[in-house]
């Protein structure tokens, strides 16, 4: 496995990559969720599908009087498919949030503040052993809902630090302790980098056609700068 050694050099160019694109987007207020449990839910349901049908699928769970944790552990399968089909994988998802929220009744009576008042190290593992549920997953719930420090690491995040020539792996643990490394161990600044990350990869560091010229990173970038020669 692919270790890094700190280089004040690239540590700056981290620091700098946030610095910018706060600049160009403006904080991100990210996650949109009212309660940490809806926080939940929406990592479980963001698998391949847009945020939109993530939204949407909330909001009819909220609206059918099931976006709660016992109300989800005890419904069945084919009620809450019936409101989060517009999410994608209608065949496993509705499941997974079932399965999990029953997880978090045996463990805490459903108590979120219960379930995350322990080491991040010893939820991450609890997180990780439930069907379904990666790191990306794992470590959104623990930053977005749990509000542990730990640092997301995203498609975009790879496709953005890679071109940027901050690393050359793709490898979810090397790349999350680059950053950690580097960056205070913040709540705050993990949430709005992701988010800062997420947006420009949608904005401009598109994965096809990305466009260097608008993009405020292009003088940090080694991809950008290969493509304004």
């Amino acid at each position: 496995m692919r270790e890094f050694a700190i280089a004040a050099p690239v540590t700056d160019r981290v620091q700098e990559t946030f610095d910018r694109l706060l600049a160009h987007y403006g904080p991100q207020g990210w996650w949109p969720a009212e309660t940490p449990f809806e926080a939940i839910v929406g990592a479980l349901l963001m698998s391949q599908t847009a945020w939109r049908n993530v939204a949407t699928a909330i909001r009819n769970l909220k609206g059918a009087g099931l976006l709660e944790v016992h109300a989800l552990a005890a419904a069945p399968v084919a009620v809450t498919r019936r409101h989060v089909r517009i999410a994608g994988l209608y065949r496993t998802k509705p499941a997974r949030i079932k399965a999990f929220c029953r997880h978090l009744v045996e463990e805490s009576d459903g108590d979120l503040a219960t379930y995350f008042n322990r080491p991040t190290e010893v939820v991450r593992a609890n997180l990780l052993a439930q069907d379904g549920i990666g790191p990306e997953t794992a470590d959104s719930i623990l930053l977005y809902a749990g509000r542990h420090p730990v640092f997301v690491v995203d498609a975009y995040t790879i496709r953005i630090g890679g071109r940027i020539g901050l690393f050359d792996t793709a490898e979810y643990g090397a790349v999350q302790r680059f950053f950690e490394r580097r960056l205070p161990r913040d709540l705050a600044r993990y949430q709005e980098y992701h988010a800062l990350l997420v947006a420009h990869a949608k904005a401009l560091c598109r994965h096809a056609d990305p466009a260097c010229d608008a993009c405020p990173l292009q003088s940090l970038c080694d991809f950008g700068r290969s493509r304004k020669r």
